[in-house]
């Protein structure tokens, strides 16, 4: 992990049947967060990190994402005639110009193992980041989840994965990682279990949606055995990168996060956000003081 984090992964191609009807038409990483679609979130975090390649599975249905981040000529030309120059910074700075967006389409739902394995033509053999846009995580003025990950394991040459606490009774509903603490942010991990019973896991140190891993990871998700549905899942394809090079850090990163795969998170994530606005806040503690 000797090289800097470069490129990040974006497996975008699910469905999003919690949101629907709204699924329907807008795809999932599209719905906003106050006036940013949540993808939108993800790339800067990304960019924090210091991506300049950006890699979105998807499936052949979806174009929204693509079509977001491509250039807008007629709404740009609009704006400029009229002179709404602070917009149309807004519509040319979803992507910043040094920064490349790949699409590669998923043919199947296969897991997300299949999802990262789909991107290995694009990202090679370096290190990259793999992003789940669900988990909006935001740490206001301070560096990014991902970027905090990508120092560490560059420093520590080590893959990195993000966990956070979760009530021991919800351990069922998460990948859970079995750690040693190395000090107050990052832990050894040993193994992880997927989903396992209360009873049964050996922690509440939760995986969410942010990882940091080498380019040997590829080899290892060809060599995986798919699982129920012929699913490919990367928590088998870690496993076996522990037991052959032994090191993959657990990383409590610093900030919020809000699980944005359900409408209770989302809900949650506009709240919030709207109060990091200074003109919306006060409409937001107006409706909440009428509760």
């Amino acid at each position: 992990m000797s090289k800097p984090l470069r490129k990040v992964v974006f497996p975008v191609a699910g469905l999003g049947t919690r949101f629907l009807p709204a699924t329907k038409v807008v795809a999932k990483e599209m719905l906003p967060v106050v006036d940013k679609p949540l993808i939108q979130y993800a790339v800067d975090e990304a960019v924090d990190a210091g991506a300049d390649t950006l890699i979105f599975v998807t499936n052949r249905y979806k174009h929204a994402i693509a079509d977001y981040f491509d250039k807008a000529y007629e709404l740009e030309a609009k704006l400029h005639e009229k002179g709404k120059d602070a917009l149309l910074a807004l519509v040319q700075g979803t992507l910043p110009k040094h920064v490349r967006a790949i699409f590669v389409t998923q043919p199947e739902a296969l897991g997300l193992g299949h999802a990262v394995l789909c991107a290995k033509p694009v990202v090679g053999d370096e290190p990259f980041g793999v992003m789940l846009p669900d988990d909006l995580i935001w740490n206001g003025t301070g560096k990014g989840a991902l970027r905090q990950m990508a120092e560490a394991g560059e420093r520590e040459q080590a893959g990195v994965i993000a966990v956070e606490e979760v009530p021991h009774e919800q351990t069922d509903k998460y990948g859970i990682v079995d750690a040693v603490p190395v000090d107050e942010r990052s832990a050894r991990i040993r193994h992880m279990v997927e989903k396992p019973k209360p009873a049964e896991a050996p922690s509440n140190l939760a995986v969410v949606g942010r990882y940091v891993l080498p380019g040997r990871i590829f080899e290892l998700l060809e060599r995986t055995t798919p699982g129920a549905g012929g699913e490919i899942q990367l928590t088998d394809a870690i496993e076996a990168l522990l037991k052959e090079q032994g090191k993959v850090l657990a990383w409590r990163f610093e900030g919020t996060r809000f699980d944005c795969g359900n409408k209770a998170g989302l809900v949650r994530a506009t709240m919030h956000m709207a109060l990091q606005d200074p003109s919306l806040a006060p409409v937001v503690r107006e409706i909440a003081a009428t509760l």
